[in-house]
């Protein structure tokens, strides 16, 4: 019995912690989603340009890890 009052005490006590954490990880994983989708872009854009496709090639890669990296 006193457990579980314990373990309901410890939850609510750490419940804004695990929010903020879980807020932070959210946001970070949006940023990678958006940093990695604009070097996919960024990287399409060199091949399309011709001459710059040698950093085209792994910015968009880059970009594409990133992305799905991201997504989980």
């Amino acid at each position: 019995m006193l457990r579980r009052i314990l373990h309901g005490v410890w939850t609510v006590i750490t419940l804004p912690f695990r929010l903020i954490f879980w807020a932070a990880a959210l946001l970070g994983r949006a940023a990678g989603l958006a940093i990695g989708f604009v070097m996919m872009v960024v990287g399409f854009a060199f091949v399309a340009g011709g001459p710059y496709a040698i950093i085209g090639v792994p910015v968009f890669l880059l970009g594409l890890m990133l992305t799905l990296r991201s997504l989980g």
